[in-house]
């Protein structure tokens, strides 16, 4: 009789209603299991979309029937998750989540024998309808609530926030005018407790509360960070710390802390916020773009240069992009970042050229020199988009950090190249005028790169000791640049030949004056003070009160033994140069060549040559 099985006695069946509450579990169950699976990306997300779908006809089959009070809280609980797990798959929330929304709003007021006439009520009608129910059980706010949340959750993201507010203050009970503040209504907004045989949500109400609250104390943290309300910008921030942040978004607002408190001049609590920032370790690049502005303005310009180039190597580095938890998450309801955001980082081209022009700046030519050909290499491959400033200007600014390491055939390699890629525009000058009203369009500012090349392989041949090839590139700079048409001059008001061809007053000034003294210093170097008389005199003429050229100007009179001519000159002029010069917004690589032309010990040799003026005078 031992081997005889004794059938199981069967157990009572189970109503529709448990069965479907029995399914939403096991689905949120297998979404939970998932959400920890690590296997690859796209089997993941073919089994997280048949968890939805099923979520889809199961809340497909609760709403073909009749509303009922029963099936409510089971109703609206499969209508969250099934948003949840939606936008989640979607990264975003899709338009046609607001009609789940509002045909469960009109399914609650339905078991209410509300809804009648109210069939066109907008989402914003509709909850204040159904929250101000009289007749809505305590067994439905739970669920309510979530399904509030959510919608907290998709008019944030698209930015909907008076109707949000709206719908806190009447969650919360409150509809005066004082409560408008959304953080304090979000941290004031407490969801009803769930019961424990509830039906199982992927997030509950008090989640995603918390969820929307840490993604609006983001996003005004960072409002005001750009806006420059520091002081709001700190507490808000902070508020954002201590939610929900996944550790991404920490990483930002902690970077974020630590340039509210740079510019509110406290580094050392800045640094610390970088320095925790770095240590949660998921992308290092905006604390390292942040730090070398620290340093940048500690004036410690050894850290500064090694910030970015640890920032060049984060940027450089593949990330795989983490697996959706299938939850709603704060990145989800925070806009596109913002190119103009101070945490913006950019490419890695862009780190790369932030780190050449910085150590061009602070005299690391050779340092400058190499970040500056590696950067050249990597745009020229195509593999990264141009950035910085235009092509040619980064040519112009690489042969520049070229000289000045004192590798000028290097430079002429690099000149020759830009060279090769824009002069082939200047035959085209002499018809372009006659042919702009026919639509033809010209990179602006060609001549200006163009003589502006010529000039630094003037440089290039005057540094490897070859003064008649240095002569012809500077004449050659010189003729272009006489031609070039700066803005605002007689071409016409809003000529479209002017918007091509024309280039800054400055720049092109300087672009002239730096020519001039360059050939000037070049005649002088081949013992021709006759001639290099004449390119000072027009330097000053152009620029008058310009000290490099009147230097020279005198220093050569002196020379040919033309004492009255530089009294007289020295009279006219010592109004101008005893005035700071004024400061240039010129480019970087006319302002590196710029600086090339300061005679040494300018004001002692100006001094003495005033002394001798006054001694002269009173013999």
């Amino acid at each position: 009789m031992s081997h005889l099985i004794i059938p199981a006695v069967p157990k009572a069946p189970a109503s529709c209603l448990d069965l479907w509450r029995q399914k939403n579990d096991r689905l949120v169950h297998q979404a939970r299991q998932l959400a920890r699976d690590t296997s690859p990306s796209l089997r993941r997300q073919r089994l997280a979309q048949d968890i939805l779908e099923k979520f889809r006809g199961l809340l497909h089959t609760l709403q073909g029937l009749p509303a009922a009070v029963p099936a409510l809280p089971l109703e609206l609980t499969v209508t969250c998750n099934f948003i949840i797990l939606r936008a989640s798959l979607a990264q975003g929330f899709p338009e046609d989540l607001t009609q789940d929304i509002q045909r469960s709003l009109e399914r609650v007021l339905e078991t209410q024998n509300q809804l009648g006439p109210k069939l066109e009520q907008g989402l914003k009608e509709l909850w204040n309808s159904v929250l101000h129910s009289s007749s809505l059980l305590p067994e439905l706010l739970p669920a309510l609530h979530c399904l509030a949340s959510l919608q907290a959750a998709l008019w944030l993201s698209t930015d909907h926030l008076g109707d949000l507010a709206l719908l806190l203050q009447t969650l919360n009970g409150s509809q005066t005018e004082a409560s408008e503040n959304l953080l304090l209504l979000l941290k004031s907004w407490s969801s009803p407790a769930e019961m424990s045989d509830a039906p199982l949500t992927l997030q509950n109400a008090s989640a995603l509360r918390d969820v929307v609250l840490t993604a609006f104390a983001y996003r005004q943290g960072f409002q005001e960070l750009i806006t420059g309300n520091l002081p709001s910008a700190l507490s808000s921030l902070h508020e954002a710390a201590s939610g929900l942040c996944p550790q991404p978004m920490l990483v930002q607002v902690y970077t974020a802390l630590g340039t509210c408190l740079r510019k509110m001049g406290s580094p050392q609590k800045a640094l610390l916020y970088l320095t925790a920032a770095l240590k949660v370790g998921t992308t290092w690049a905006p604390p390292l773009l942040e730090a070398s502005r620290l340093y940048r303005q500690l004036g410690d310009t050894s850290a500064e240069l090694e910030s970015l180039k640890l920032l060049a190597e984060a940027l450089s580095a593949t990330h795989n992009p983490e697996a959706p938890k299938l939850l709603i998450e704060v990145d989800l309801l925070l806009p596109q970042p913002d190119p103009a955001s101070p945490l913006h980082c950019g490419t890695q081209s862009q780190a790369k050229y932030l780190l050449a022009s910085r150590c061009l700046q602070a005299g690391r030519a050779e340092e400058a020199a190499e970040h500056y050909l590696d950067l050249l290499a990597l745009l020229l491959d195509g593999s990264e988009p141009r950035v910085g400033p235009c092509m040619p200007e980064l040519f112009l600014e690489a042969a520049a950090a070229l000289i000045q390491a004192g590798r000028p055939q290097d430079a002429l390699t690099v000149c020759e190249e830009l060279l090769s890629r824009t002069s082939s525009l200047l035959p085209k000058m002499s018809w372009l005028q006659e042919n702009v009203r026919k639509g033809t369009r010209k990179l602006p500012h060609c001549p200006l790169w163009v003589s502006a090349t010529h000039l630094l392989q003037g440089q290039a041949w005057s540094q490897l000791k070859a003064p008649k090839e240095a002569l012809s590139e500077f004449s050659q700079c010189l003729e272009l640049l006489f031609q070039a048409v700066p803005k605002d001059k007689e071409q016409g008001s809003g000529s479209t030949y002017e918007d091509l061809y024309s280039c800054s007053d400055v720049a092109l000034q300087q672009l002239r004056v730096a020519a001039l003294i360059s050939r000037g210093l070049e005649w002088v170097s081949s013992s021709q003070d006759t001639k290099a008389l004449n390119d000072f005199l027009l330097s000053v003429q152009i620029c008058p009160g310009n000290r490099d050229g009147s230097v020279y100007l005198l220093q050569t009179l002196k020379r040919l033994d033309r004492k009255n001519e530089a009294t007289a000159f020295w009279r006219e002029a010592q109004t101008h140069l005893l005035k700071e010069e004024a400061a240039w917004s010129v480019p970087l690589y006319l302002e590196t060549y710029l600086s090339w032309l300061h005679p040494p010990n300018c004001e002692t040799l100006l001094e003495e040559f005033q002394t001798s003026l006054l001694e002269s005078h009173d013999l």
